[in-house]
Formats: C-alpha cells, structure tokens, sequence
C-alpha cells in the first residue's frame, strides 16, 4: 500500500480556480462600493451647494417677481466638479382681490447641476417658498 503525501494536480487547479472566483467577486465589490461612494459624496455636495445657494436666493431682496436667474459654482465649492444653478421665481399663491403691493407667497425653484470628471451632466431640483409683494405697475 503506498500513502499519498500532499495534493494532486487536479485538486490544486480547482482550489486555485475557487479562489480565483472567489477573488474576483470579491474585488467587482470593492469596485462597485467606491463607485457608489464617490456617486452618493457627488449628490451630497450637491445637497449643500442647492442649500446654501437656497438661502442666499431666500434673502435676495433684488430677485425678480417672476423670471429665472442663473450663474455658477467655482470649481473649488463644487469639488472640482464643472457645477451651476437655475433659478425660477413666480408667484405661487395670489388671492383673487391682491393688487400691486399685496404680499403673497413666491416660489423659488431652484436646480443645481453638476458635471463629473468623464460622467453626464447630473441635477437636483429643490423648492423653496417666501413673502413677496405684487409689484406696482410703472
């Protein structure tokens, strides 16, 4: 009777073909993980960026009654990412009896977009709401 001392070829191949599948899926993972973070860091920006250009659009007395006004993000706060805004302003709730100087309540949409290294072009649409008067017709 002889004893066997170790593998034979064929076992070897076959565990290096599992490990090779196993590796394989383990490292598509990975890969799809850090696509996913840099894509959800990208609409976090994002967030901040409609944020804070929100607020500033809020409290801008010289916004247009009704009209749209737009500009862009330096590179620096937009992450390096080519990034810019739109904004629409119209009156969102106007009793039938206001008149010029009534206060009623406009609409500011506002939407971000962004244009990542190698990707399309990416945006995010927020609403936001605040006290106007009807203008006083010159």
């Amino acid at each position: 009777m002889s004893r066997r001392a170790g593998f034979s070829l064929l076992e070897v191949l076959v565990a290096t073909l599992i490990m090779g599948i196993a590796v394989t899926t383990l490292l598509v993972g990975l890969s799809q993980s850090v696509r996913n973070a840099a894509r959800l860091a990208e609409h976090d920006r994002a967030a901040m960026l409609a944020r804070n250009k929100m607020n500033e659009l809020l409290l801008d007395v010289s916004l247009p009654f009704t009209g749209t006004v737009e500009g862009s993000f330096d590179a620096d706060t937009a992450g390096g990412a080519v990034a810019g805004w739109r904004a629409a302003t119209k009156p969102f709730e106007v009793r039938p009896e206001s008149g010029p100087g009534s206060e009623i309540l406009q609409e500011v949409a506002l939407e971000v977009w962004w244009k990542p290294a190698g990707g399309n072009r990416r945006t995010l649409r927020v609403e936001g709401y605040r006290q106007a008067r009807i203008p006083v017709q010159q």
